[in-house]
């Protein structure tokens, strides 16, 4: 059996990859190995709004109460309420059902520690050992051993409660826009910027199981930046179907990424004070117009392979409090222990309350330089050949020299397809379109 976790959680078409029968066999061996020595133990279950949630939650909750284990099931939450709330109600263990920004037919069994942390690879591989061995050991309790399923209600008033409480300034005057995505922060993230006074303004929260992340959300978030516009807001906010990402929008109809984020983030926590090390975690996907605004602003950053997960391991070893990625995953690791798209856009509307300043002026700290995004098929064990060939690596230097210090090439494998992704960037979109194809060429040429 190939490796079942993927870098977030099991994924797969729902009722074809994602069965029911997986979801109880990974509801019955989580539920085993990460309650082990648990005298009664709680296992808090969520999803999104895709309509295969009932499905696989109904599976998913059969396997946990299997073990004996008792499923504590808080229905539609964003995935990063259900990293708070497993720590808020000492639970040993969470689980969200959901594929984040992927379309409706996929959905994904992800599951996190008593911390609210995702869970090691160590871990996950148990999980599936436990599932391959047919679960060996695994007792099956009867009577009144068995688990039960409890439904709690209070979920979403404690995580809006928790969301209010990271920032310190309410959001009286400002008029925000929000795009639920038509998923699972529909209800949290509206309720939040009500009861902190903000004049709030919705579109996509009008979810029917089957149009999450449909052409809105912060994977298409063009409908908000023209509504913005239209309704005369200080700024938007687009999350996706799960909530975990937020991406930004100014009050002139911009889009300020993840990276725009993290540089107005970094610039307002080192004012304050509170900028551990003066450090931000990025990945090396990040703009490079990221690194000359940090450097003006005495910021340094340190660099991960793509991918939250390795953001946040960077950030937890060395206590950093702000990290993440282009897409709108940000991290503030002083609030909560995975990205959280509504801690994130609280964040970014209190900076532009408590600044007086509008979000395009602060956005100005940074310039994006072009980037060019060019896909190189070639066979799975070629993955290396950019490291390996002599005219390949000779053309790299060729390009990096002509784009002298104001630039860069990278070349990233895909964890997922067979092909290399071929990145450059640079001031002149033209000039790095040609250069990134013929790269690509050359790449395809000596690896097939």
């Amino acid at each position: 059996m190939s490796r079942l976790f993927g870098t977030d959680g099991v994924r797969g078409i729902a009722n074809k990859e994602l069965t029911a029968d997986l979801a109880y066999k990974l509801g019955r061996a989580g539920a085993f190995v990460l309650t082990e020595g648990a005298h009664k133990p709680k296992i808090l279950v969520g999803m999104d709004t895709r309509v295969s949630g009932d499905m696989l939650e109904s599976a998913l909750v059969a396997g946990i109460l299997s073990v004996g284990a008792e499923a504590i099931c808080v229905g539609i939450v964003p995935t990063p309420a259900i990293a708070y709330l497993t720590r808020k109600y000492k639970a040993d263990a969470g689980v969200v059902i959901s594929a984040s920004h992927n379309p409706v037919e996929y959905n994904g069994i992800k599951f996190f520690n008593s911390q609210g942390y995702k869970l090691k690879d160590e871990l996950e591989d148990r999980i599936q050992s436990v599932i391959e061995s047919d679960f060996k050991g695994v007792p099956s309790p009867i009577g009144e051993e068995l688990g039960r399923k409890v439904i709690e209600d209070g979920a979403i008033e404690d995580y809006i409660e928790f969301a209010k409480s990271t920032i310190d300034v309410d959001l009286k005057g400002l008029k925000v826009a929000l795009d639920c995505a038509n998923g699972a922060s529909y209800e949290t993230s509206v309720e939040t910027f009500r009861e902190l006074g903000a004049e709030v303004v919705v579109i996509n929260n009008d979810p029917d199981g089957v149009n999450i992340n449909k052409n809105c959300g912060s994977t298409h978030p063009e409908e908000l930046m023209d509504y913005v516009v239209k309704k005369g807001c200080d700024l938007g906010l687009a999350f996706d179907g799960d909530a975990d990402r937020c991406l930004a929008v100014d009050e002139k109809g911009n889009l300020i990424d993840g990276d725009f984020i993290i540089a107005i983030c970094a610039k307002h926590l080192k004012e304050e004070g509170k900028l551990k090390d003066n450090m931000a975690v990025v990945t090396v996907m990040s703009n490079l117009g990221l690194d000359i605004a940090f450097k003006k602003e005495g910021i340094s950053t340190i660099k991960t392979k793509v991918g939250d997960r390795y953001v946040l391991e960077e950030m937890v070893k060395d206590g950093y409090v702000l990290g993440g990625e282009q897409s709108g995953h940000v991290i503030f690791l002083d609030f909560n222990t995975t990205g959280d798209g509504l801690v994130t856009g609280l964040q970014v509307a209190s900076i532009v309350k408590k600044s007086g300043k509008k979000l395009s002026d602060l956005a100005s700290i940074m310039t994006k330089l072009p980037q060019v995004l060019v896909n190189a098929k070639i066979p799975n064990d070629k993955k290396d050949i950019h490291e390996k060939d002599e005219e390949i690596i000779a053309e790299i230097k060729k390009m990096e020299a002509k784009l002298d210090g104001c630039g860069r090439v990278l070349i990233r494998p895909s964890g997922t397809e067979p092909l290399v992704r071929v990145m450059l960037e640079g001031k002149n979109q033209e000039e790095l379109d040609t250069m990134a194809h013929a790269l690509a060429e050359l790449i395809e040429k000596k690896a097939n």
